[in-house]
């Protein structure tokens, strides 16, 4: 837990993760919003990433002991992947989303050779879907995917029942719940809004959370 609250002291500190409950955002969905993040600003601010890499770093090594090499999900958690891999002295390499349309066409960066133990690295986990497409693709490859290592999860339901239908584990860092408290704690949100953010986590398609705005 004290890692946890470490790392959304981190987000929050440099608005990688950045709660505004009284003016949401709106995704791409049409879905209102009230946080919005954006874990690549950790790679700008060096004391953060010091925290965030060397905690992955922890993850790997004792979540997953048995790994091989380290495979980034495209585009953010590439250079995580290569820091992490560079700390553990361990080889690294990245899915694209697609496999390229020229040279040898690769859609997996970096060797990997089949029956090899692979941890994906991922920034931040929501709906789950498309680092359960960098899982698929990898398996397809032939490798043992052990599981996941991920800055932070929203732990949406939707996202969840993906993993879960998958099989594959994931080890986050921080979560939505401990960042959202940890946000009330240190003066970012009114303690109130809490309970509204996490009723936004939990149905993100249901607005009523929105009723205690000012």
């Amino acid at each position: 837990m004290e890692t946890a609250k470490l790392i959304a002291k981190d987000l929050l500190s440099i608005q990688a993760v950045f709660f505004r409950p009284d003016e949401p955002f709106t995704w791409a969905s049409g879905i209102k919003s009230p946080v919005y993040c954006d874990n690549r600003l950790t790679l700008t601010a060096p004391q953060v990433r010091n925290d965030v890499e060397n905690a992955l770093a922890d993850v790997v090594r004792r979540e997953y002991p048995e790994a091989q090499v380290l495979m980034g999900t495209s585009t953010a958690g590439i250079a995580h992947a290569a820091i992490v891999g560079h700390l553990l002295n361990m080889p690294m390499g990245y899915v694209r989303s697609g496999s390229k349309d020229h040279g040898r066409k690769n859609q997996i960066e970096g060797r990997l050779e089949k029956g090899q133990k692979v941890v994906v690295i991922e920034d931040l986990i929501s709906t789950g879907g498309s680092v359960v497409e960098v899982v698929n693709v990898l398996r397809e490859a032939g490798a043992e995917v052990l599981g996941i290592a991920s800055i932070c999860t929203y732990g949406m339901a939707r996202g969840i029942a993906r993993l879960e239908q998958a099989q594959v584990r994931n080890v986050s860092l921080t979560n939505f719940d401990v960042i959202a408290q940890v946000a009330a704690d240190c003066g970012y949100i009114r303690l109130e809004d809490v309970k509204r953010l996490l009723a936004f986590r939990d149905n993100p398609s249901d607005e009523s959370w929105m009723e205690g705005a000012k």
